[in-house]
């Protein structure tokens, strides 16, 4: 029974506007003069139950909205001043338009006016008919217009939860592509090599397979390192930055690709999302020549100034993303997200990748 458990906010106004309510009712039988009927403690308790109903008004606003509606009716229909009364009335209509659907709340406002307008039946009051309404329509259209305000504020929410949820699957599957993307075709590469020598070179076969031991705990460190980043925010062990240029480099070339290194400028502080974002950069872009150049060949400038870092791979032959959609694209997006500018494509025979990143204040 713990949905019949008021709320602290709704038993304070409850009271209050009970209070509220027979002060100002005594106080207008007393100054104006009384209806049809002299003020009594049957006025005061019709007052006193319909400020009491609105204890419930949010557990159960249609049940509250009809002990309110009877009351006032009563109170009316015996002849008593029309007084502050009508002020649950208007809290109560308020309440079940804004909390319940607007069919059900119409309904149910309805039934409220009907009765509101029973005490014109009796007196033949009809005088009094239309601005009684008011009480009525005026707090139901404003408790609709509360509901629909809400629900779309709660549909921005879930829209703005999930667009992040979406961000965050993408961001994870970009990660663990570039991870594991990278390994996998170094891996695929020396085992080729290993393969096509093992018969008559089994010494060289070797040292390919020791090259595929290197790289694949290479790879598995730091996919375990990308994916404790990702849980709890920190990794284990070193975290991929271009600081490690030369190591992915050195992998790259033990997959027997012939990768030149060029360094320009001195390396400044760099952000995080900067420096991870520079690595796998070159990370894909390496990894997309190991897949898909048939001459294994890249030239890598990393152009370091107190502004921006800029990054260059290009090799003979033109290669491509591949068709898993989070190749270029997925340099792209990451390159963009800091502000930066991104190009990949073909010209004169080479497949060029650049990707300029600022070094300040992101936007």
């Amino acid at each position: 029974m713990g949905w019949l458990r008021p709320r602290v906010g709704d038993v304070g106004l409850a009271l209050l506007v009970t209070a509220i309510g027979v002060v100002g009712t005594v106080a207008v039988h007393r100054w104006a003069g009384h209806g049809e009927h002299r003020l009594d403690g049957l006025g005061i308790a019709f007052v006193v139950v319909a400020g009491f109903a609105l204890v419930w008004r949010r557990r159960v606003p249609l049940v509250s909205l009809g002990v309110v509606a009877v009351a006032v009716s009563g109170y009316l229909v015996a002849g008593y001043r029309y007084g502050p009364i009508l002020l649950m009335l208007l809290v109560a209509v308020y309440t079940a338009a804004r909390h319940r659907p607007p069919r059900t709340a119409g309904i149910a406002a309805g039934a409220a006016l009907l009765l509101l307008w029973a005490h014109a039946l009796v007196t033949g009051s009809w005088a009094g008919l239309l601005p009684s309404s008011a009480w009525v329509l005026v707090p139901f259209a404003a408790g609709l217009v509360a509901r629909t305000q809400a629900e779309g504020v709660a549909r921005q929410r879930s829209e703005a939860l999930r667009r992040s949820v979406d961000d965050e699957r993408l961001r994870i599957a970009q990660e663990v592509h570039d991870v594991v993307g990278h390994g996998l075709a170094a891996i695929k590469m020396q085992a080729d090599v290993a393969l096509h020598v093992l018969p008559k070179k089994p010494e060289q076969a070797e040292i390919a397979l020791n090259a595929i031991s290197r790289t694949s705990s290479d790879a598995l460190d730091e996919l375990r390192s990308t994916l404790a980043m990702v849980r709890t925010g920190t990794g284990r062990g070193p975290e991929p930055g271009l600081s490690r240029a030369h190591d992915l480099v050195n992998r790259t070339r033990d997959a027997g690709v012939d990768v030149s290194l060029r360094v320009r400028g001195e390396r400044p502080e760099l952000p995080k999302s900067v420096d991870l974002t520079g690595y796998r950069i070159l990370q894909e872009s390496l990894t997309n020549v190991l897949r898909h150049s048939h001459e294994q060949r890249a030239e890598v400038t990393i152009d370091y100034s107190p502004q921006e870092v800029g990054i260059e791979i290009t090799n003979p032959s033109p290669a491509s993303a591949g068709g898993d959609g989070l190749g270029i694209p997925g340099m792209r997006r990451r390159v963009e997200a800091l502000g930066g500018e991104f190009g990949a494509g073909s010209s004169g025979g080479r497949f060029r990748v650049r990707a300029r990143l600022p070094i300040g204040e992101q936007p």
